[in-house]
């Protein structure tokens, strides 16, 4: 059950709860956050396990018809034989109720999404597929139903490699050379994998627990293979992970201006938070145009949050956050009224050229000093830090302008395809995009996409 209060996480109809909510709230999201808790919670957890002397045990949650699911099937092979880990894979089907915002945004982002980042690290996913229907999500959940632990490994990659090439051949032919579950065998062990699911507390395919915590897909696993290694399970001897993160280069080439970098962002989005300085950083050296497009948070648009998906994304925002070296945590909650008066003031900064230094200081002392922008006192510290005049932004700070401008952004963000944020459009000198793409994760492919343009540009000059 939800906590009392959290059921939306702060959804629309709470967007401005009281000082002692708010409050409350904060306290909830820095436990969430507090690394030093969840570094004594490891050694609990493993001192009970060599007490009880149960193995190593990772389990994996396959989505038979979730394309970040066919990357992760692709490195489960090599997992499993690089550490000495007990993999126990379930099959899941999709992410039950609220846990899902957009669904019929999320398939056709995620199939693109793969297609671009596959390559990078090492993968396959084909370009262009058309998405499974139910006749065949059925008979793929009905082969890796009858698959055994050992056999489910490699049998994930086959199934995926079927399941998304054209037509039903290669799928039928799969079937026939490894058999088939009956359908209540396969009904049942999605039942049992969804259960599980739900009872350690998470909603997502391709997604891998161990130890009380979670890591989704391949963007996440370089987390869990840090802890493994930590705990000296690497068995050959290896000390780098096998699915790196790919990093973000920052040059050497520099642009004169030609290219344009889009961020959609939102004050009250914690990924938002420890990534903005980073694009900021990214366009200044490589002399990129950055234009700052603020939106409302998704809980302010209506777009509800269940409490297990709250609790995982402040969890998860707090490692990503120590491994960009960034100091997050100390979080005063920001939602509400500090949201709608950072827009408000958003263009008049803007207006200054200091739009994006004001952006930058709500978020640090938002989520990293704990300062409570719910406060006149609070606000004022953001907006004299950026080096504008109080007593001018008290006067703006309640219009109501910016909402026009922040349904823009939301609107040109989802005519790509894209809802969450941060978020990122490339645009060439002539506006057309390079590149749309969600997540603090992806910067890496901006910074990649910015130099191969650049690279591409030289060659006919």
């Amino acid at each position: 059950m939800a906590k009392p209060g959290f059921k939306k996480m702060g959804g629309a109809s709470r967007s401005d709860p009281s000082p002692l909510r708010r409050w409350a709230i904060s306290i909830l999201m820095r436990r969430f956050a507090n690394t030093e808790l969840r570094d004594k919670r490891r050694a609990r957890l493993e001192r009970k396990r060599q007490r009880s002397g149960a193995p190593h045990q990772v389990e994996y949650f396959h989505q038979a018809e979730d394309p970040y699911s066919h990357l992760a099937a692709q490195v489960l092979p090599r997992f499993a034989s690089a550490y000495d880990v007990q993999l126990v894979p379930h099959l899941v089907g999709m992410p039950p109720g609220n846990n899902l915002a957009q669904p019929e945004l999320l398939l056709p982002y995620s199939q693109h999404d793969c297609e671009l980042v596959a390559p990078h690290f090492g993968l396959e996913f084909p370009t262009g597929a058309t998405p499974p229907d139910a006749t065949k999500v059925a008979i793929a959940n009905r082969i890796l139903a009858q698959a055994s632990p050992g056999t489910f490994t490699n049998g994930a990659v086959a199934v995926g490699r079927a399941l998304w090439a054209e037509g039903e051949s290669e799928l039928s032919a799969l079937a026939d050379r490894v058999g088939l579950a009956s359908e209540e065998v396969a009904d049942r062990r999605l039942e049992a994998g969804n259960r599980r699911r739900t009872t350690l507390g998470h909603y997502s395919g391709a997604t891998f627990y161990y130890g009380g915590e979670w890591y989704w897909g391949i963007d996440r696993l370089h987390h869990l293979e840090q802890r493994l290694m930590a705990l000296g399970l690497r068995t050959d001897g290896e000390r780098e992970v096998l699915v790196p993160r790919p990093p973000v280069e920052n040059g050497p080439l520099q642009d004169d201006g030609s290219l344009t970098l889009e961020v959609y962002l939102s004050v009250r989005s914690p990924y938002s938070s420890i990534i903005f300085d980073k694009v900021v950083e990214l366009a200044e050296d490589t002399g990129v145009e950055l234009i700052t497009r603020p939106v409302l948070p998704m809980v302010m648009r209506g777009v509800p949050v269940t409490f297990a998906k709250g609790k995982y994304i402040f969890f998860d925002t707090s490692r990503e956050a120590e491994s960009l070296g960034v100091q997050w945590g100390n979080v005063y909650d920001p939602i509400g009224k500090p949201v709608r008066m950072a827009l408000a003031l958003f263009p008049w900064a803007d207006s200054q050229n200091k739009g994006v230094v004001l952006i930058s200081n709500f978020l640090r002392m938002a989520w990293r000093e704990g300062i409570n922008t719910n406060t006149a006192k609070g606000l004022r510290k953001v907006v004299e830090a950026s080096g504008l005049d109080w007593s001018e932004a008290h006067k703006r700070m309640h219009d109501t302008n910016w909402e026009a401008l922040a349904e823009e952004n939301r609107r040109t963000m989802y005519a790509d395809g894209l809802w969450g944020v941060p978020s990122y459009r490339l645009l060439d000198s002539s506006g057309r995009c390079l590149l749309s793409t969600w997540g603090q994760d992806r910067l890496w492919l901006v910074s990649k996409t910015i130099q191969r343009h650049l690279q591409q540009r030289q060659a006919f000059v």
